[in-house]
């Protein structure tokens, strides 16, 4: 049974956590933390990614499911002659929505300051190009909530370049069912495999295959799941579908992704995730993604001999400030559910 509740608890907590990729070792211990606490046992692998096994009635086979913990960032760049901080991105950020977004600064010692992030041009009655300058990375620094007059002050707070720069994911969550935040890309998806292990643990659920579930830390580089476990044949990876242009998703569907930027997905699997969907009478919609990877492509990428697909709960503004709903959750939910068994 899909629980609304525990769900929401679970991804509000993660989402709350810093997990710029490269810096997600506090999420995946809540993450071992959760796990265990429902009576899983946890591997984590040399990269970082959390994987948990489960037993099914084949033993002869076994797939796989993935979500990413990572989230996109910031990171110090250089420290500017006034004392802001210049940055460059991690992953992918639509920067000009991050303009006026406050922020952590995390040096190397595990001190934490408080900023905002602004354009170099930030007040219209000083700036003649204050509402028209382009906020690209170049164009965006970090004000940090200390007394600093110069780099010399900055660095006397310890921060250096390279340190990580993680933006408030302001998470609200409608009466109306609405998930409004940053990074549902992917701590959404990571929500819905969560609630499915708890399933299979409190309805001694024995799925038809063995199962890995994999969380990835690196997945909005490129690299999240590029290594999998050998056994693994089949491969679905759960990130966010999108919206806009001419697909069909909407927040209340799950996603089914026929084709990204790596190519198409396998054509049966996904075939047959299009007649569960339909069995099971969900709000879902086939789409193609042309600027969009997932941990399925990495994986292929990397040199798997696997068949991959991928679903997703449909999330709306992508990689800027990111809206979901509880039903696509559900719907996503469901749909794996219907896959493992």
């Amino acid at each position: 049974m899909f629980k609304k509740d525990e769900t929401l608890a679970f991804l509000t907590q993660l989402l709350s956590i810093n997990s710029p990729t490269g810096y997600t070792q506090n999420a995946t211990a809540f993450l071992q933390e959760t796990l265990e606490e429902i009576g899983y046992e946890t591997v984590k692998t040399p990269k970082g990614n959390i994987m948990v096994y489960v037993d099914g009635k084949d033993a002869s086979i076994t797939r796989g499911l993935s979500a990413h913990i990572d989230t996109l960032g910031l990171m110090v760049r250089s420290i500017n002659s006034d004392g802001t901080l210049a940055l460059t991105k991690l992953g992918g950020p639509l920067t000009p929505t991050l303009d006026g977004e406050y922020c952590d600064v995390i040096t190397r010692d595990g001190k934490v300051y408080t900023g905002t992030i602004l354009s170099n041009t930030p007040s219209i009655h000083v700036f003649k190009d204050a509402s028209t300058k382009e906020r690209d990375i170049d164009n965006l620094v970090v004000k940090i909530d200390e007394r600093v007059k110069n780099k010399e002050d900055v660095k006397k707070l310890g921060i250096q370049n390279g340190d990580i720069i993680a933006y408030d994911p302001k998470v609200v969550v409608t009466e109306s069912g609405f998930i409004k935040s940053r990074f549902l890309d992917d701590k959404a998806s990571v929500s819905v495999l969560v609630n499915i292990l708890r399933t299979l643990k409190e309805e001694k659920i024995e799925p038809a295959t063995n199962l890995v579930f994999i969380f990835s830390t690196y997945e909005e580089v490129g690299h999240g799941a590029a290594w999998i476990p050998e056994e693994i044949t089949e491969l679905l990876a759960v990130d966010m579908g999108c919206i806009g242009l001419d697909l069909e998703c909407t927040e209340f569907d799950v996603s089914i992704c026929a084709k990204d930027s790596s190519g198409p997905y396998d054509y049966a699997m996904t075939t047959h995730l299009i007649e569960m969907a339909k069995e099971q009478d969900l709000n879902y919609a086939v789409d193609i993604y042309p600027m969009y990877g997932s941990d399925a492509s990495a994986a292929l990428g990397g040199g798997a001999n696997i068949r991959a697909a991928l679903i997703g709960p449909g999330v709306a503004s992508s990689h800027g400030m990111e809206r979901t709903h509880i039903d696509a959750l559900e719907n996503t939910y469901k749909l794996i559910k219907a896959y493992i068994q």
